[in-house]
């Protein structure tokens, strides 16, 4: 067993730390709190009802005889089989009910953030207070920590559901509809994300970071986001020119001619944690795959495969992309 040890860990501890980023068992949001409570009242109650059940069966079954002529008695069907199922159940509704209420409630949101589910991949845009746009991302969520954000979900291709399990419950994205969900994380964190309901071809692979960052830092992310892109240096600027000559149609980068809205906002990709929302790590290497080729990676996703750029084409676009921080 002992030599096969670094490979079970080598698996198994990227998952559970994962796992502790991503599940409704380790709230670190306000409304994961709240659905983590009503979740373990409804387990407690529902395994002390099983144990109660239990109880009387065995005593039915194996207990004395008074016991068991007791619970033959016909009221005992009436008690156990009516009157205590309905008082049980409206009770957990009445808590379930008023705690759910509860979410609703809260102050003004200081940040509203707008998502829109693509095919298969989160359209992330930032606006002022006035509504005007300050700039678009993918995939990657910021948030200030300790003040609470609304973040407006809207689809125009099929249904998804966003859900941070860590966060916040789920809520579908719905064509033609606005949903908002609120949500309050009170210290710094990174947070995973995914498309809770079945999208098409690559639902598996629409996942998305939230992260709460302190306000200093925040702030300090949103000016860096506003900002255009930086001009190309003379290392970068072949990578530029087949940038502008194969993407631009579908890829915007502000501060420079490219300006396509089809796919993600490229302006500053180089600074995400992940690309095609989550199927491969941002770096020189996982940008060169996805350009050439993104559609063995991501079977029918949007974005051609492009195959047939020389080698030394795809190093210089890689690198003028992963330039772009």
């Amino acid at each position: 067993m002992a030599p096969f040890l670094p490979s079970v860990l080598a698996v198994a501890l990227p998952i559970v730390s994962w796992a502790e980023a991503s599940s409704v068992l380790h709230p670190r949001g306000e409304d994961a709190g709240r659905i983590a409570e009503i979740g373990w009242v409804l387990y407690l109650g529902a395994a002390a009802i099983f144990l109660a059940t239990a109880v009387v069966l065995g005593m039915a079954l194996r207990g004395p005889q008074r016991a068991r002529r007791l619970l033959g008695r016909p009221a005992l069907i009436v008690v156990a089989g009516v009157a205590f199922p309905v008082a049980a159940l409206t009770a957990l509704l009445v808590y379930a009910l008023l705690a759910a209420a509860s979410m609703a409630r809260g102050p003004e949101p200081a940040w509203r953030i707008e998502v829109v589910g693509e095919l298969w991949w989160w359209r992330v845009r930032y606006r002022d207070t006035a509504g005007e746009l300050l700039f678009d991302t993918a995939n990657d969520i910021r948030i200030p920590a300790g003040v609470p954000v609304e973040i407006l979900l809207s689809s125009d291709n099929v249904i998804h559901s966003f859900w941070v399990p860590s966060v916040a419950g789920k809520l579908d994205l719905v064509p033609g509809r606005v949903n908002r969900l609120r949500v309050l994380v009170p210290e710094p964190g990174v947070f995973g994300g995914l498309c809770a309901e079945y999208c098409g071809a690559q639902h598996a692979k629409m996942r998305f970071e939230l992260r709460a960052l302190a306000p200093e830092a925040f702030a300090h992310w949103l000016e860096a986001q506003r900002r255009p892109a930086v001009a190309a240096g003379p290392a970068l600027r072949q990578g530029e020119r087949v940038f502008q000559r194969d993407c631009a149609q579908c890829h915007t980068v502000r501060g420079t001619s490219a300006s396509g809205t089809q796919g993600p906002d490229l302006t500053h990709v180089g600074g995400r944690p992940w690309l095609a929302a989550g199927a491969l790590p941002n770096n020189m290497g996982g940008l060169a795959g996805w350009i050439a080729g993104g559609q063995r990676i991501k079977p029918a996703n949007l974005m051609p495969s492009f195959g047939h750029l020389s080698g030394d084409e795809l190093r210089a676009v890689s690198a003028y992309l992963d330039g772009l921080k």
